[in-house]
């Protein structure tokens, strides 16, 4: 049997692990960033989608981050204790909760999206500025359906 038909043991040959290690650096990265603000990585995606735009349902807001109902009613119960989100009944819709930002939390979404960019673009120093967008649009399009 020829050695060519069998992968080499390394993981860093397997785009799976390379994936799934280098998000967990980021993630890591990004967190520590954002701890001054009480908030982690999953938090600031619900803040941005909120952020500078009117109020959504808490499923759009799901279906935006692409994460279930139930994970979205759990991330919002611990930013409204935090204080950074309010929900409310929808005027047109009494079943449906419409989610915004308070106003400490725009502040906080402010800050904490100023220490996450500053956090990836650290990450993505070694890579040249072309790379770096080159990594995003690839990645962009595999998750294209």
């Amino acid at each position: 049997m020829s050695s060519e038909a069998h992968p080499t043991a390394d993981p860093h040959d397997v785009l799976a692990y390379l994936l799934k290690h280098v998000t967990a650096k980021l993630t890591t990265a990004t967190d520590a960033a954002l701890e001054p603000f009480g908030i982690d990585s999953k938090d600031l995606g619900a803040l941005r989608v909120l952020a500078h735009q009117e109020p959504k349902s808490q499923l759009q807001v799901a279906q935006t981050l692409s994460i279930d109902r139930t994970t979205m009613v759990s991330l919002l119960d611990a930013l409204e204790r935090k204080g950074v989100v309010t929900r409310r009944p929808d005027p047109t819709d009494r079943r449906r909760n419409v989610v915004e930002l308070t106003p400490e939390g725009l502040k906080t979404f402010d800050a904490a999206w100023t220490a996450y960019t500053q956090a990836e673009n650290s990450f993505l120093t070694g890579l040249d500025p072309n790379a770096a967008g080159q990594l995003r649009r690839t990645l962009r399009t595999l998750l294209q359906d």
